[in-house]
């Protein structure tokens, strides 16, 4: 099975030379079939250019969805029963694959709305600004064992739940590629913080990610940069010496997170232990997960003013229970950020391990 590389040609094509069950993730950014008519003129005057791609139109709904059926179902056999599939969209299209997904046996793990903070204005002020876009994610069955890293992505979420609505930016600045014209080389290209949450959230350090609908390459370069393989199929050749280009450009980072290091269970580290090697302070204020003070550090145990109890007594406490995990219930301020106790822990075992390496 070839990895890190771009196929080029038709997708409905090239998708059927995969070996069934050997991707562990698939991120699809198909057509949306915009239909779009008419040119769309900014408040200044100026030509707005919208997708007009060739590669996105098509005779009616039925061709579209004949289309959309036949790459659905390869992806569906070339997916692992382990794999995950991520297909975005928006009004256009999205309840169309939705249901063309359900139909195909796949199962509907959620939708993610990627709320754009600096979207397109709607220019002829006729409707709503269309300010999101749809993320389908969904498993081969109903009882299928996946990938979803959720205390990486709790950690990320500077350690709350993270939740289906994602605040990202459309893609801009230097991040976004030009063509020699000086404008923007492909319509679509999709800013690679959404990709790195795909990625970080539903697979593991060396997974294998197929993108059907490669473009530009983001997802070949953020799954290079995270320590996981690609594998792209694009029929369009610039985009394709373009992607390259950028790939090879990308250095790969490894740390815990890359690593799905907090997946695993947490390294065994005291309170004495992280106030020895300074990740703690005498007296630090420990706080609730809303900001509320709690208690103070004393060595090992911390106080109310009222009581000296371990963490977990202390939690019990507050929470009017017989016992809790204090990892996870207090927070501290540390280096102007509000952090979970339990990321100390994680940080202890990272500097304890580079020390040993060195």
């Amino acid at each position: 099975m070839q990895k890190d590389i771009i196929l080029q040609g038709d997708c409905l094509e090239l998708l059927k030379q995969i070996p069934s069950k050997s991707v562990d993730l698939i991120f699809a950014d198909p057509p949306y079939f915009m239909q779009t008519q008419g040119e769309l003129l900014r408040a200044s005057g100026e030509l707005f250019k919208g997708v007009d791609d060739e590669w996105d139109k098509f005779e009616n709904f039925s061709h579209y969805d004949e289309f959309c059926k036949i790459w659905l179902s390869e992806c569906k056999r070339v997916l692992k029963d382990s794999g995950t599939i991520w297909v975005i969209g928006s009004f256009q299209n999205i309840f169309r694959l939705g249901f063309l997904m359900q139909n195909l046996g796949f199962w509907i793990l959620g939708d993610i709305i990627w709320n754009k903070t600096n979207p397109v204005p709607n220019f002829k002020g006729t409707r709503f600004c269309n300010a999101h876009e749809t993320l389908i994610w969904c498993s081969k069955s109903k009882n299928a064992r996946y990938t979803f890293n959720y205390k990486t992505m709790k950690f990320l979420n500077e350690g709350k739940q993270e939740k289906s609505v994602w605040n990202i930016g459309l893609c801009i600045g230097n991040e976004r590629l030009k063509g020699s014209d000086g404008k923007k080389l492909h319509n679509t290209q999709k800013p690679e913080a959404l990709l790195e949450k795909i990625i970080l959230s539903s697979t593991k350090e060396g997974d294998l990610i197929l993108d059907p609908f490669f473009g530009t390459g983001t997802t070949g370069a953020v799954a290079k940069k995270l320590g996981r393989h690609f594998l792209g199929i694009e029929e369009n050749e610039l985009y394709i010496k373009v992607a390259n280009s950028r790939i090879r450009q990308v250095n790969p980072i490894s740390n815990a997170i890359t690593k799905g290091e907090l997946e695993k269970k947490p390294p065994k580290v005291s309170l004495k232990e992280l106030l020895n090697l300074g990740f703690l302070e005498q007296n630090q204020k420990f706080y609730d997960k809303n900001k509320n003070y709690v208690c103070s550090l004393r060595d090992d145990k911390v106080s109310d003013d009222n009581e000296l109890l371990s963490i977990h007594k202390m939690a019990a406490k507050k929470l009017g229970k017989e016992n809790h995990n204090g990892w996870n219930y207090f927070y501290i301020f540390k280096n102007d950020k509000f952090i979970s106790l339990d990321s100390l822990r994680y940080e202890y075992e990272r500097i304890i391990n580079e020390t040993s390496h060195h």
